[in-house]
């Protein structure tokens, strides 16, 4: 099993910055990929980017050339770095873990708010 911990999240206006962090414990070395997941207010949860255990990432076109997905510390920790806070970027973070059996962890959430 994994564990995620998600923090960095808050409240920011419009054009700021955020880095979250989510921290993984327990299983992390069966952990294929990684990544950031928004589920914004009566929308469905979508994928924001993601990283591989090769170090690939991937972006959706929303965050392309704003946000910045890196990790550090032997996997047990990825970093969302968000540039460029747009108001439509305002929902629950989620961090997630999909592992080479093809179980999927998540996270509890953390809350960005984009707004003046």
């Amino acid at each position: 099993q994994v564990q995620l911990v998600e923090s960095g999240g808050g409240l920011v206006q419009p054009g700021g910055s955020l880095r979250l962090s989510c921290a993984a414990s327990g299983s992390i070395f069966s952990i294929n990929v990684m990544g950031w997941y928004r589920q914004a207010p009566g929308k469905q949860r979508e994928l924001v980017a993601s990283i591989t255990s090769g170090g690939v990432t991937n972006y959706a076109d929303s965050a392309k050339g704003r946000f910045a997905i890196s990790r550090a510390n032997a996997r047990t920790t990825v970093f969302l770095q968000m540039n460029s806070l747009k108001p439509e970027d305002t929902g629950v973070y989620y961090c997630n873990a999909a592992m080479g059996s093809g179980l999927g962890y998540w996270g509890k959430g953390t809350l960005v708010t984009v707004s003046s």
